[in-house]
């Protein structure tokens, strides 16, 4: 829920026309763990998210005119579909609402690197670079609380709001530990096809997760003892457990093989996108262009294109 902001706090007036305002936010690999925060038979879904080098931009370019259509989210001379996505434009209203603010003429422009429905945060990463851009665009400081409170308007989201890692519930919209930036790897993965509706089998993972607390349980606290003790092995045996315990309710096609080849490569660790098609390896170090060559040949082998990219921030 948002409140009114408090004090005196003001936004400045836009800059000049001519200007460009940007808000940029990153992606996920899916998430190192998803499952309950504790055992129980009332279970909160809980997740950390992986997050990825790989970003949503979403940019405002303030006109002398209003090049901007009744919706305030089409150029006005720009055939196709608005700039902003649906969920966007309504963080966008949502935020000029809560400040009482109007948005001067202008037009919206996007770009994104992340991939729609497979388990890359694609909407969370949109909305948050949208506010992100509003709030660079009224000159106001960046405000967590307002950013959880206009997603939780909107849809359970992940926690990439934050420049860290975070144990998050996604559905309250409540982070309940921060994990810091020490922990980094280096990953290959595969998309698989197909797209997992969340919110058609939560029910399903809700009573997986009764089942299997105690598991649940347990892979957390030592996730959370890697975390804590920057230790990013622990961590990627933890990942490991988790993306298993979530093959027994949402199998991916390729886990079998991943985890059986897993040392071959000299990965540390598999993760996956639970609700989602994304699998792949976790490395401390960096792959060289043999086991890179290696890898691609592998995933190939499974019908997959392999790619490469940064996760975390170690």
């Amino acid at each position: 829920m948002l409140t009114p902001p408090a004090g005196k706090l003001r936004a400045a007036p836009p800059d000049r026309p001519g200007r460009t305002v940007s808000g940029v936010c990153h992606g996920t690999l899916g998430e190192l763990y998803q499952g309950p925060l504790r055992a129980g038979p009332a279970p909160d879904i809980a997740v950390v998210s992986f997050p990825v080098d790989r970003h949503s931009w979403v940019y405002f370019t303030h006109s002398a005119h209003d090049t901007r259509s009744t919706r305030g989210t089409r150029e006005s001379h720009a055939p196709g579909p608005p700039p902003l996505g649906e969920k966007s434009a309504t963080a966008a209203r949502l935020f000029l609402q809560h400040f009482g603010l109007t948005l001067p003429p202008g037009r919206w422009t996007t770009h994104s690197d992340l991939q729609v429905g497979v388990g890359m945060a694609s909407s969370t990463a949109d909305i948050v670079a949208t506010l992100r851009c509003l709030f660079g665009l009224f000159h106001l400081p960046y405000d967590t609380d307002v950013v959880l409170g206009i997603l939780a308007a909107i849809e359970r989201a992940d926690s990439v709001f934050l420049d860290e890692f975070a144990l998050h519930l996604s559905g309250r919209h409540r982070v309940v530990r921060r994990l810091g930036t020490d922990i980094g790897f280096h990953t290959a993965f595969v998309t698989e096809p197909g797209t997992v509706d969340t919110a058609a089998v939560t029910d399903l993972l809700l009573a997986h997760y009764r089942r299997h607390g105690e598991e649940y349980e347990r892979c957390l606290a030592d996730l959370l003892k890697g975390f804590a003790s920057g230790d990013p092995a622990v961590v990627a045996r933890a990942a490991t457990t988790s993306a298993a315990l979530s093959q027994r309710v949402l199998p991916k096609s390729t886990f079998d093989s991943v985890l059986a080849h897993r040392e071959r490569f000299g990965a540390d660790g598999v993760f996956v996108a639970h609700t989602g098609s994304l699998i792949g390896y976790l490395f401390r170090r960096r792959p060289g262009a043999g086991v890179k060559s290696g890898l691609s040949a592998f995933f190939h082998s499974l019908g997959h294109q392999c790619s490469f990219a940064q996760g975390g921030y170690g």
